[in-house]
């Protein structure tokens, strides 16, 4: 196959999406397949030395100047040419190859659904609404579609403005190797990278300060299950700086003090901090995905996680669950408590009883390997050339 891909602008500095485009393009190339990357390059946007108008002068260049370079490379492309595009947040230039062969993977429309008022958690401006629209407009020109999960095919299904002719569910893969590593030695490994008393293990969360990761809701439960249970096991919050709520959060909690925040943690250190958790809390309301639910099983980390799909999508049985934070300010309370329950459950599990979680996550886990995920994906651009 001879395939171009579409990724986002490098010049956005954004991680995910680079890490799923890489992926995508190192294991067609492996497979034997010619890849071309198409992305807008930084002419505008490295004009601009305020940071305010550096988003508007990247605009331009992915959506005026990036098109006219599309419409003349397509003038020599070759019929047989599958054109893929990494994110369906590329939407907008899908519409250059709507008569050709084309896929759109599709991750998640959290930022669509929260632009058509769907998520009261998350309100959006106006302007981030017209943007929205404007995404979704281009990617309704699509035809065939791949979604990470069923949730985000069902919602990719209700929110595509006309026909879709072929739609399937790849799952993920994990783009970088996790291994059940020894409990003991990554403890240490972190204890002394951190400077933290890790010696009773560690609650872990990972993830960045989008209201759907519900952050506010993993020190909620902690601080919950704390004054239950008066046990002396931190909480480490691996990912993005804290924001003024969540630093305002731990600072009213009466274990502020177990409380930490770690971020630039390197890539070689993840691994270890999951295989040294008693267990991972992520308790999102939402998400696309849920990368860290597999890192995590495929790690040896027991997992607890919203029991909503995709979450329960991915956790199936080998995961434990909580409720999604209920929205009515009076319904809280009985959520942290009901949540705070649960984790005490996964925290006084004994040896044996461990053990059968991590048999199952690992297990779990094996479904969601690159070579599994790059096969389906293969097995779809294929069909899709042939139609």
């Amino acid at each position: 196959m001879r395939i171009v891909l579409f990724t986002h602008p490098f010049f956005l500095n954004s991680q995910s999406m680079p890490r799923f485009a890489n992926m995508l393009s190192n294991g067609m190339l492996e497979r034997g397949h010619e890849i071309i990357v198409w992305s807008p390059k930084a002419r505008f946007y490295k004009l601009s030395f305020a940071k305010f108008l550096k988003k508007w002068f990247g605009y331009i260049d992915q959506y005026i100047v990036f098109p006219l370079e599309v419409k003349i490379k397509l003038l020599n492309c070759k019929k047989d040419t599958l054109f893929v595009f990494a994110d369906q947040a590329l939407g907008p230039w899908v519409p250059l190859v709507k008569n050709r062969k084309h896929i759109v993977h599709c991750h998640d429309f959290l930022a669509l659904k929260s632009a058509l008022d769907a998520i009261p958690e998350k309100q959006t401006s106006f302007t981030g609404k017209q943007y929205q629209n404007f995404i979704r407009n281009g990617f309704s020109k699509g035809k065939y579609f791949i979604s990470i999960s069923k949730k985000t095919q069902e919602d990719l299904h209700n929110l595509h403005r006309d026909k879709i002719l072929e739609s399937s569910v790849c799952y993920n893969g994990l783009n970088r190797p996790f291994t059940p590593l020894q409990r003991d030695v990554s403890r240490k490994l972190l204890q002394q990278k951190l400077n933290i008393d890790l010696c009773n293990g560690y609650i872990m969360h990972i993830g960045g300060n989008q209201f759907y990761k519900n952050r506010t809701g993993v020190i909620e439960i902690y601080t919950t299950w704390c004054s239950m249970y008066n046990l002396n096991i931190p909480l480490i919050l691996i990912g993005a700086k804290p924001s003024e709520e969540l630093e305002k959060l731990r600072k009213e909690s009466l274990y502020k003090e177990n409380i930490h925040f770690v971020s630039g943690l390197s890539d070689e250190y993840i691994n270890s901090a999951y295989s040294g958790a008693n267990c991972l809390l992520f308790p999102s309301l939402d998400e696309g995905f849920g990368w860290p639910i597999i890192e995590a099983m495929a790690s040896g980390c027991p997992v607890i996680t919203t029991n909503k799909a995709p979450m329960n999508e991915i956790g199936e049985e080998a995961s434990f669950y909580v409720d999604r934070k209920p929205i009515d300010i009076d319904e809280v309370q009985q959520w942290r408590e009901d949540s705070a329950k649960i984790l005490g459950k996964v925290i006084n599990l004994n040896a044996l009883e461990r053990a059968e979680v991590i048999e199952k996550s690992i297990k779990q886990a094996h479904k969601f390997t690159a070579d599994y995920s790059l096969n389906a994906i293969e097995t779809f651009y294929k069909k899709i050339l042939a139609v």
